[in-house]
């Protein structure tokens, strides 16, 4: 197994089986099979310009199921939180991410705070990606509020 590649923007580990990022280019995907991760999570949306084009095809032939559940920048719901728990629990390791793990970090904030985890530990581990709660991006407030949830 090779080592976590940090040189992939806003690359974290979680634990032994989960990583998280932003987004992911062609030459990662078999970095990631080097890895082992036998599952990918993709949150953002297709049509975004770093969005890494056919993905799901790209990292099928190296093995790794895929799961794309686009999340709006500024209109997360449950449903998508639902969606992400379910994909999420699927054999691992499992590799989540967007474009800028903003989404991810947001919606493992609000996972991590379901699970049991203290509400500072959860924001504080979002907070090493992102703080929506004083973001000066307009769309910051959905998702302090999805968070909040």
């Amino acid at each position: 197994m090779s080592s976590d590649p940090e040189d992939i923007r806003g690359w974290q580990r979680l634990d032994a089986d989960t990583t998280t990022s932003g987004r992911i280019e062609a030459s990662d995907v078999e970095r990631l099979a080097a890895m082992g991760v036998k599952h990918v999570v993709n949150l953002a949306l297709d049509d975004h310009v770093e969005a890494l084009a056919g993905e799901g095809a790209l990292l099928g032939k190296r093995g790794i199921a895929y799961t794309h559940i686009p999340v709006p920048f500024d209109q997360p719901g449950d449903t998508h939180f639902e969606q992400f728990k379910q994909a999420i629990a699927e054999p691992g390791p499992v590799h989540v991410h967007c474009i800028m793990n903003w989404r991810v970090s947001a919606f493992f904030c609000r996972l991590n705070r379901e699970r049991g985890m203290d509400e500072c530990a959860a924001r504080a581990l979002m907070h090493q990606q992102w703080a929506p709660e004083i973001s000066n991006d307009p769309r910051a407030k959905v998702w302090a509020d999805f968070i909040e949830q």
